[in-house]
């Protein structure tokens, strides 16, 4: 399960929320948005949505109240908001911040959850393995030749790369970590005001 846990103002608008929800998953805003709110879309001019420059403040949010948050209408990531708690703002304190979560962001362009899911299972599959046990004989290829002082020549140097190509492409799908560090020290750097309007596609 990917969750993340932050704190914002409720000043904000829904547009803000969407930049600070870029930030926090690890997206990079660069597909159309959505909210669903009591069945009402705010979000992308594009998809006859309503404008999202409307503050949190205006819908009466209590506790538990949910919300729908839709990323990239063709991958169709769509999140569960939950207001967990309304809390007086902290003076000391600089917002959006990120309190939790769990679980790295899948990559953009992986064909949604189920894709995702797919690639990730490739990633620990019987295909994965096989390529471990070429990039493995190739450097026992190597050792033997060092100690019998034979030239790199005819090793299959081209298939090495296809098999490292491979491993690359699989290591969003092997990444499970995930950085509250990284995502405030984004958020002080306002890189959520810059996603809220990155929108390209």
């Amino acid at each position: 399960m990917i969750w993340r846990r932050v704190l914002v103002s409720s000043s904000i608008t829904l547009r803000e929320l969407h930049g600070v929800l870029q930030v926090a998953m690890g997206w990079d805003g660069i597909h159309l948005f959505q909210f669903d709110i009591r069945a009402v879309d705010y979000g992308s001019w594009e998809l006859h949505a309503a404008n999202p420059d409307i503050s949190l403040s205006n819908f009466g949010f209590r506790r538990n109240d949910r919300l729908s948050y839709i990323y990239d209408m063709g991958d169709y990531w769509k999140h569960e908001v939950r207001i967990e708690a309304i809390l007086n703002a902290d003076p000391k304190k600089s917002y959006p911040v990120c309190t939790g979560g769990a679980g790295a962001c899948p990559p953009e362009e992986c064909g949604g959850p189920q894709g995702y899911l797919a690639r990730r299972d490739e990633a620990n599959g019987y295909d994965a393995w096989q390529d471990l046990e070429t990039l493995a004989s190739f450097g026992q290829d190597l050792l033997d030749r060092h100690e019998t002082g034979q030239t790199l020549e005819n090793l299959a140097l081209d298939d090495l790369e296809y098999v490292l190509d491979r491993m690359k492409a699989r290591e969003p799908y092997l990444e499970t970590s995930f950085s509250r560090r990284d995502v405030n020290t984004q958020f002080r750097d306002g890189c959520h005001r810059e996603l809220m309007r990155q929108q390209l596609m």
